[in-house]
């Protein structure tokens, strides 16, 4: 099935229902239909064979995200944020593409020979193609999107997300119109994530309306909230912490229902801190990559709800666990040999199922002959089937002969009532390959000496976990989606180990 059929059945269901934008101004499903047939007649007169998407998230990308799949070619939202070189590199791969830029994005489009459009001449020239009643293509393995990791540690892989894998994602994770008419979701994350892509098609399928914040700022998320009653969120760990942290602001959300936050880990101090805040509120945790269509694995709201106020520390740590697999998925955790390990025992994270694409443009299919994909991610699976994510494989500090997982030492750190952020990275050592450093982030105005630090950690876990050196930084390098930028900061470090050397 293509995810068109999705908007189709949509504006068949409720098509006169507002589900992109403002209240007083968004789109119905049948204005969306008409915006991507036009669209999608646009790319076919182009003769293009994808749309790239070099703008913020709003209406304009839905348009072009139905539109190309009517049209049969895949989208592919590009990051506005990455330098030049970078984005050359990217639209030198879809030399025939129709391209959809901000302003101030529209150069790197020229440079690589291809038509700009704005957002808003994207809908103006959709809005005049009209519908020429052409059939979408029904092959459910075309490609539908194409998605660049955010490459936070290596150069980014293009994700190829088939028809299949999206729309299977959706059935399995949503009712259709199961939303009531006034229901209204908050997105906060850009168009290159792939919860930007999953969250356009459930809440559709749903019958929610949908907005965007793509300027993020506690403030005015909260105004926001308030002025559209917004009823679902989703925000990544960062801006939560953003949000309960701020002094002097009113955090009142009386229409909030439910907020949902993935992306990155989050820290225990955090979500507590919000279900104080906000006891009404329904809190989901979702798991997920861009290769497996986004969320794997959910904690659900009486999860956390129990889990806080449990005495008991094993139903109390599920509070950082990524909660139990969603319908239609199988999670393995394996260790170094290949083998599924025990409950509770560490190793690395593989899934199946339908959703899971595991595939990469020019590289082809990274699924094993069981059907598993490799998250490279490392985790546990507790007795109950709750998955704990240790990190990534590519994060792993090898000091001497010993693998050491930076989540587990961010993790004490973090609970430091003081400590707002953390990251632990290996850096060279020409005597034990790497040694442990942690870069910290502390409330305003608070020291903490590293020493004190160092004995908290040693205290919890083992001294080979210690880090050798505790420096300070007003903030650390994230990208829009909360990632922690772990290579610049080991650059940083490195640099720095250096200067003070000599």
């Amino acid at each position: 099935m293509n995810i068109a059929m999705l908007l189709d059945m949509a504006s068949d269901g409720f098509g006169d229902r507002v589900v992109v934008g403002r209240t007083e101004d968004g789109m119905t499903p049948e204005w969306l239909r008409e915006l991507s047939a036009g669209g999608a007649r646009a790319v076919r007169s182009a003769g293009a064979d994808a749309i790239i998407y070099l703008a913020v998230n709003g209406p304009a990308f839905q348009v072009a995200l139905f539109a190309a799949a009517r049209a049969g070619v895949p989208l592919v939202p590009l990051n506005y944020r990455l330098g030049s070189a970078q984005l050359d590199a990217l639209l030198a791969n879809h030399p025939r593409a129709l391209g959809i830029a901000d302003p101030d994005q529209a150069d790197a489009l020229r440079r690589a020979g291809l038509p700009a459009q704005s957002p808003q001449q994207w809908l103006a020239a959709a809005a005049c193609a009209g519908d020429d009643g052409a059939d979408f293509p029904a092959d459910p393995e075309a490609p539908a999107v194409l998605i660049y990791t955010s490459g936070t540690t290596s150069a980014p892989k293009g994700v190829l997300l088939r028809h299949h894998n999206l729309v299977s994602y959706v059935f399995g994770t949503v009712e259709f119109a199961a939303a009531d008419a006034d229901d209204a979701a908050l997105m906060s994350v850009p168009p290159y994530h792939i919860a930007a892509v999953s969250n356009a098609l459930t809440n559709l399928y749903a019958g929610r309306r949908v907005l965007t914040l793509e300027d993020f700022t506690p403030s005015g998320w909260l105004e926001l909230v308030r002025a559209q009653r917004i009823t679902n969120a989703m925000v990544v760990p960062t801006m939560l912490a953003r949000i309960v942290d701020a002094d002097g602001l009113d955090r009142s959300v009386p229409s909030l229902r439910a907020l949902a936050y993935g992306g990155a880990k989050m820290p225990v101090r955090v979500i507590e801190t919000a279900l104080r805040e906000w006891p009404h509120v329904d809190f989901v945790n979702a798991y997920g990559l861009t290769e497996t269509s986004s969320t794997i694995s959910v904690l659900g709201p009486g999860e956390h709800r129990a889990a806080v106020a449990s005495d008991d520390p094993h139903v109390r740590a599920r509070l950082g666990s990524a909660g139990r697999p969603v319908p239609g998925i199988e999670l393995e955790v394996r260790g170094e040999r290949d083998e599924i390990v025990a409950a509770g025992e560490p190793g690395q994270i593989w899934v199946r199922g339908e959703q899971v694409s595991g595939e990469y443009a020019g590289q082809g299919s990274a699924i094993d002959e069981r059907g598993f994909f490799h998250t490279r991610d490392h985790g546990r699976l507790d007795a109950d089937g709750y998955l704990y994510i240790d990190g990534r494989v590519d994060d792993t500090i090898i000091r001497g002969a010993e693998n050491i997982a930076p989540a587990e030492v961010e993790d004490v750190l973090l609970r430091h009532p003081d400590v707002l952020d953390a990251v632990v990275v290996g850096v060279p050592d020409e005597e034990w390959g790497q040694r442990i450093e942690a870069v910290v982030v502390t409330r305003d105005g608070i020291a903490i000496d590293a020493e004190q630090l160092r004995a908290v950690v040693r205290k919890s876990l083992r001294g080979a976990k210690t880090p050798d050196r505790i420096t300070y930084w007003p903030e650390l390098p994230r990208t829009a989606t909360g990632k922690l930028v772990r290579r610049d900061i080991v650059t940083t470090l490195t640099a720095d180990r250096k200067a003070s050397l000599g």
